[in-house]
């Protein structure tokens, strides 16, 4: 799926080149489309994170008539195929698979969370560079994540002050 948008990325920026124009894509992205799932919404989302696309409109599914995906909406059947389509229905679902798109957007936050919770992804909370969305401490609450980043941090800067610089000797803040 992703790679025949990679192709056609690919050969738009080869032709745009060729003719001395600059153009530019925007992607269009619907969420909740007959045979996503949740799973493939956080796909999706590591996408979107490794070309560095954030995308400010989504658009849920919505059947319109006389589409293939209507088809699949209301039979949960792919009608060239005939075979079972997952169909995300639920508010609850359409709106998690919409924030995980938009994973960046703070109100986002704790959506996108209790997705990768869900889908068992929790390696995708923390402060590695392929992480979704940073983990936030709040007392009482189990940690998810991965916290290496600020482990490692922590103990270079050890004993010193803020931005790393030496504590002067003797002296009390």
């Amino acid at each position: 799926k992703i790679g025949v948008y990679n192709k056609f990325e690919k050969r738009f920026y080869e032709l745009t080149k060729s003719i001395g124009k600059k153009q530019y894509l925007v992607p269009y992205l619907m969420s909740s489309h007959p045979g996503s799932t949740l799973n493939d919404a956080i796909e999706l989302s590591l996408f979107l994170k490794r070309n560095r696309l954030h995308p400010e409109q989504v658009q849920d599914f919505y059947p319109t008539p006389r589409t293939v995906s209507t088809c699949m909406f209301y039979t949960g059947l792919d009608p060239r195929t005939m075979k079972e389509v997952y169909v995300p229905r639920s508010y609850e679902e359409k709106r998690t698979q919409r924030a995980l798109l938009q994973y960046r957007k703070p109100e986002n936050y704790e959506i996108v969370k209790k997705a990768l919770i869900k889908a068992g992804r929790t390696d995708l909370i923390g402060f590695d560079k392929n992480c979704l969305i940073k983990p936030r401490i709040i007392k009482g609450e189990k940690n998810y994540g991965n916290d290496n980043r600020r482990k490692e941090s922590f103990n270079k800067n050890k004993g010193r002050g803020k931005a790393g610089s030496p504590r002067a000797k003797g002296k009390r803040r």
